[in-house]
């Protein structure tokens, strides 16, 4: 395998002079696919890992990074890992890719479906499946690295690749920062990353001109009560119903309170309280998870959850000292921003390369986060964060005929055409650089 791999660049260097780089391209990608991604691929499917844990991922990735003549370095920010190459004078330019699993029992009944076990931080033995299309970027993450190596005549500068860890804990970007990430290799002077999803067809590419991803807080409010005899319920103040009652007036704050075309979410997640059923408490416990698009909505929904919480205590009766505490985890994640200089150019770039119709215009219908900008937002990184569609158009036309639902990502049916997602993924990945690092 290593005596491939260290041959795929001399076998393609007389196919990258720009006159026959286009026509090339995926062609390339589609031979590579065949001769040693497609095998990546199963490989990083079948052995999936937790967040923090992913040690033989991450030594693979090395390994293939490291052969294709990458300069690797392992263990950054716990399992994360940096490759550099450096190719003459030019922009520094940052491609990322997420390597975690989920703690997910795999039923897809693909017949290389993951059966793999880990301990988890807990101490449990659990399942665990690339649920959400990791398995696919590293897998690409490669696939960019050879076509890279191959076309270095074709632009000038120093491209960084980086295998991210603990993505789905949202804090595998931030530890990588913490351990000086940029201090150790340079702050890139622009930055890119995709995620593969299930709910565009393949052959589809989305750039959001904008928020790509919503940004999150963890919100948790205790809810002080005066317990009491469950018959007796005058002599008390039930937390249960106060509670409820903040439950319900938090609805108002994004109906009544943001305005309609701005995105928002509080969703309540857990409501803890009592212990028995005679038994009025003196405590609950609330959880949420707050999603906005920019800051000004993000402090809008904390203040309105603040104002609703504290004031219905007052409702309740309770004394000042007594109203109820709102928690603001510090685990906020910021809005993943694409830059409107960087992801016009890539867009043009795709619709050049790929046609008119490549890009895929439908509006985001969920508010899900992402931790790729604790790498770009502080310091200010201008970067582009685009999806590549994983799901074969047959799929949504059964779906719409009332079929099989197409599979959720984090879900154990969760399931991704490879073929085409790895090979667009590389190619729009490469195009991109391309874009952005050109002679």
């Amino acid at each position: 395998m290593k005596r491939q791999l260290l041959a795929l660049p001399l076998a393609l260097s007389f196919l990258c002079s720009p006159a026959l780089l286009a026509d090339s391209l995926s062609q390339s990608i589609a031979d590579d696919y065949d001769s040693h991604l497609g095998e990546l691929f199963v490989y990083f499917h079948q052995n999936p890992e937790l967040s923090f844990m992913e040690n033989k991922t991450a030594a693979r990735l090395a390994a293939e990074l490291r052969d294709t003549g990458f300069e690797v370095t392992e263990g950054v920010g716990g399992t994360g890992l940096v490759a550099i190459l450096e190719n003459g004078p030019g922009p520094l330019v940052m491609m990322r890719a997420d390597m975690d699993g989920l703690p997910v029992e795999e039923k897809t009944g693909l017949d290389y479906a993951s059966k793999a076990k880990q301990i988890d931080p807990d101490g449990n033995e659990v399942f665990v499946m690339h649920a959400c299309g990791h398995d696919v970027h590293i897998t690409s993450l490669v696939g960019t690295a050879r076509q890279m190596m191959a076309r270095r005549d074709d632009w000038s500068g120093t491209l960084m690749l980086i295998g991210q860890p603990a993505e789905e804990r949202i804090s595998g970007a931030e530890a990588m920062m913490e351990d000086d990430l940029w201090q150790r290799f340079g702050q890139p002077d622009m930055a890119m990353a995709f995620h593969v999803t299930s709910a565009i067809p393949t052959g589809k590419l989305s750039a959001a001109m904008g928020a790509a991803y919503s940004g999150g807080d963890t919100v948790e409010i205790i809810v002080h009560g005066v317990g009491a005899h469950g018959a007796a319920p005058h002599t008390g103040v039930d937390p249960v119903v106060l509670g409820s009652q903040i439950v319900l007036a938090l609805q108002t704050v994004v109906s009544r309170t943001l305005p309609p075309r701005d995105a928002g979410v509080i969703t309540v997640g857990a409501f803890h309280a009592g212990t028995k059923n005679n038994i009025i408490s003196d405590r609950a416990h609330l959880k949420l998870t707050v999603r906005n698009d920019d800051p000004a909505t993000r402090e809008l929904l904390l203040d309105g959850i603040r104002r609703v919480a504290v004031n219905m205590g007052r409702v309740a009766g309770l004394p000042e000292d007594k109203l109820p505490e709102v928690i603001v985890s510090d685990e906020s994640v910021p809005v993943t921003a694409n830059d409107l200089g960087v992801t016009q150019r890539l867009r043009t770039v795709w619709q050049q390369r790929f046609g008119d119709d490549i890009l895929w215009e439908e509006k985001r219908k969920s508010m899900g986060s992402e931790d790729f900008p604790f790498f770009t937002t502080d310091p200010y990184i201008p970067s582009t964060y685009f999806a590549v569609g994983g799901t074969p158009p047959e799929a949504f036309a059964v779906q719409a005929a009332g079929g099989e639902p197409v599979p959720s990502h984090h879900s154990p049916l969760f399931k991704i055409a490879p073929e085409p997602a790895v090979t667009l993924g590389v190619e729009a990945t490469v195009v991109g650089l391309l874009e952005l690092m050109g002679k």
